[in-house]
């Protein structure tokens, strides 16, 4: 089985022996410490150390665990690195800023072991589904830049990561492109046409239940001829990703942007991410069921001129 480093950064003793305590006997996780931001950075600049996922300790003397994130993502050997920021400061500001650093997980302390796993392994399986995507997106042919319409249809979760790595070989940023497609993809099928909710979600994550059950709704009758179709329209300007589903819908104005409330669930970042990091905007017709997501060409992700 192979091995997944983590670190583990908080300046109180006490809390990293907890921390090692509840991870004794889980597989297949091997831990190093440190008690201070600047100690934590000299490891991660080793580059044998092969880290997979950080449990930062906001609040310490130093380099805190914002700077050290800060850090971090102008490094790009680090930058993908998920990191768990593990803090008593849950004010929205607070979390805010940690969000627009790039913690996309949270932990408020005290939090119990069952709460720790959950989101240790929501964000492992997160980065793990990212990097393969990267993957799949290089095995396309660049000749698709030349495609300037298109019409998909997909059923399941692994059809959608396909398509979506596909696709992005047709956008200026490709890298950036892919997570924010499958991303939207993917919500389709599970959230629209299989009809999975958000609490749902949460508690299969919680309870490592949710592939399983995506499994088990694809194959019930109802949903055997249920498709998600996405259109793909390139202009002088922008290319234009329509993804329709065949659901009843859903709040989507509350998850274009990152609720520091939902911060600590295993789940429901990723439209606000996909909106920061792949598209120029994103908008939703009808009761929800379908995404419109621009991405300007000759631009960056955020809408700034890229030279």
């Amino acid at each position: 089985m192979t091995k997944t480093l983590v670190l583990l950064v908080d300046d109180e003793e006490l809390n990293l022996e907890i921390l090692v305590e509840y991870f004794d006997g889980e597989e297949p996780f091997v831990l190093q410490t440190a008690d201070s931001g600047e100690a934590a950075w000299q490891l991660l600049q080793n580059a044998e150390n092969d880290f997979k996922l950080i449990l930062l300790d906001r609040m310490m003397p130093g380099l805190d665990g914002i700077g050290l994130l800060r850090r971090m993502k102008g490094d790009q050997r680090l930058s993908s690195i998920p990191v768990i920021m593990q803090t008593a400061a849950n004010s929205p500001e607070q979390i805010r800023e940690g969000l627009e650093a790039g913690a996309y997980y949270y932990l408020t302390k005290p939090y119990r072991r069952d709460s720790l796993l959950a989101i240790v392994h929501a964000a492992l399986s997160d980065a793990e589904a990212r990097s393969s995507l990267s993957r799949q997106l290089h095995q396309h042919i660049n000749s698709l830049q030349f495609l300037d319409k298109a019409e998909f249809s997909i059923r399941t979760v692994d059809e959608a990561a396909q398509l979506a790595s596909f696709i992005a070989q047709a956008c200026p940023n490709p890298d950036a492109a892919v997570m924010g497609i499958s991303e939207l993809l993917i919500n389709g099928v599970e959230h629209g046409n299989l009809g999975l909710a958000y609490a749902e979600k949460s508690r299969l994550k919680q309870e490592d239940r949710w592939h399983e059950e995506i499994a088990r709704r694809a194959a019930l009758p109802e949903n055997a001829t249920k498709e998600v179709r996405l259109s793909y329209h390139r202009e002088a300007n922008a290319i234009t990703l329509r993804i329709r589903d065949q659901g009843n819908g859903f709040p989507w104005q509350n998850y274009l942007e990152i609720d520091p409330e939902r911060a600590f669930d295993p789940n429901g970042r990723g439209i606000a991410l996909a909106r920061m990091l792949s598209f120029s905007s994103i908008a939703y017709e009808g009761c929800g069921n379908i995404a419109v997501a621009t991405i300007c060409c000759g631009q960056g992700n955020n809408g700034e001129h890229q030279t």
